[in-house]
């Protein structure tokens, strides 16, 4: 979505019988592809439509993460689910968690204790074993435990498919995209392990504006898909 002017002034979630939508002044919202955004949970429409009720004189997009990520699960994920699950996929054959540094030591045994506890948690959880290496030099991940992580992306619907997407491209990690989502992390924690190395670089050297910006924004997005992952599954999140 484009920025605009305001152009209404109320925001009201209705069931129109095949699921819950947002309507500005009695318009319907549409997705940018022209889909009527149509919700699956009361609470996820709720959430939207104050996002609508929170803008200002002028409509900022990226002040409205839920209705973004809702958008993509319409417009792209049930067009793209293939292309998409093959994606995340191959984000697993080079995980941030599986690359550990060889020193300092201090930095080697944060890694350990923050990353290696949820590579043990794909494993136990659903039966996927990563290699971990020290250094760059990239490892080949068992085949099984890619097609075992394919089968397990693949479960996801549409909804949380796209909130994952999102997830594992904001962290560049599959394994903490699925933690999050499948609450083994909160949002603090998730953007915290994948951070981890950003910290500790700017806990010696100290850190500028400009990263200071990229790694708020970096939070918020965490946080964002957090949130719309509850509100997917506001019976049974786990």
């Amino acid at each position: 979505m484009a920025t605009m002017k305001r152009f209404y002034t109320q925001a009201v979630v209705a069931d129109d019988g095949d699921g819950f939508v947002i309507a500005l002044d009695g318009k319907i919202i549409h997705t940018p592809e022209g889909r009527v955004l149509r919700l699956t949970q009361a609470p996820l429409a709720e959430a939207i439509a104050s996002e609508w009720l929170a803008q200002g004189d002028v409509i900022r997009p990226d002040s409205m993460p839920i209705m973004q990520l809702a958008s993509t699960a319409l417009d792209r994920v049930a067009d793209e689910r293939a292309a998409i699950i093959d994606q995340l996929v191959s984000y697993a054959g080079t995980d941030l968690l599986c690359y550990r540094a060889e020193t300092p030591r201090d930095l080697v045994l944060r890694q350990e204790k923050v990353w290696q506890p949820l590579v043990d948690w794909v494993l136990v959880h659903f039966g996927v074993s990563l290699v971990v290496t020290r250094g760059v030099i990239p490892v080949t991940q068992p085949e099984g435990s890619l097609a075992r992580l394919r089968q397990v992306i693949d479960a996801y619907d549409d909804w949380r498919l796209a909130a994952l997407q999102s997830a594992v491209a904001a962290t560049g990690s599959a394994v903490l995209g699925l933690a999050l989502m499948e609450g083994r992390l909160t949002a603090e924690e998730t953007f915290a392990a994948s951070q981890l190395d950003e910290t500790y670089q700017n806990e010696l050297w100290g850190e500028d504006a400009e990263a200071m910006k990229f790694r708020e924004a970096l939070h918020n997005d965490i946080t964002a898909i957090r949130s719309f992952s509850n509100y997917l599954c506001v019976k049974t999140c786990p």
